[in-house]
């Protein structure tokens, strides 16, 4: 299977690709984990936005950077989402290593802060360099956890 990808500044995303990201965000997070939250909490306009798409254009993976200062003192990825008919094929690992290679192609070696969903912080982000920081908390009803990744010159 062969993923494309495109980091974009939310500028350059086209109205199809914002409308088809958003659409993907409320039909994984709201909808199917039945947690209402405002998704559009502004941070979106200020982060890079990475899309991974198939090769017949169909929105399979995204999430978003998020520039330090907005939501922690350091970058930070969050609304991490694969599709439900993609899930079970590595691509949330895939999309979290690209996000890491295009943060530190851009930014440098910097460290990276996440709120992680509990669930997934030993088996889904451990593996990536993630440290978990602290005691697990509810957030929309959600347990999460937060971790920190050190920040690698290129991540593989």
């Amino acid at each position: 299977m062969s993923i494309i990808w495109t980091y974009q500044s939310f500028d350059q995303l086209s109205t199809r690709e914002l409308y088809e990201i958003i659409q993907l965000r409320e039909k994984i997070f709201v909808v199917e984990q039945n947690c209402p939250y405002l998704d559009a909490d502004g941070k979106d306009i200020k982060s890079m936005h990475l899309s991974g798409r198939t090769e017949d254009g169909a929105l399979a993976a995204y999430l978003r950077v998020v520039p330090k200062g907005i939501s922690y003192d350091e970058h930070s990825i969050g609304r991490v989402v694969v599709s439900d008919t993609m899930r079970g094929k590595g691509l949330g690992a895939a999309i979290m290593r690209e996000a890491l290679k295009k943060i530190a192609q851009t930014e440098g070696p910097v460290p990276i802060r996440i709120s992680a969903q509990a669930h997934l912080a030993e088996r889904y982000y451990g593996p990536l360099g993630f440290k978990q920081l602290g005691d697990v908390y509810n957030e929309d009803g959600i347990p999460h956890i937060c971790m920190l990744h050190p920040g690698a010159a290129i991540v593989g």
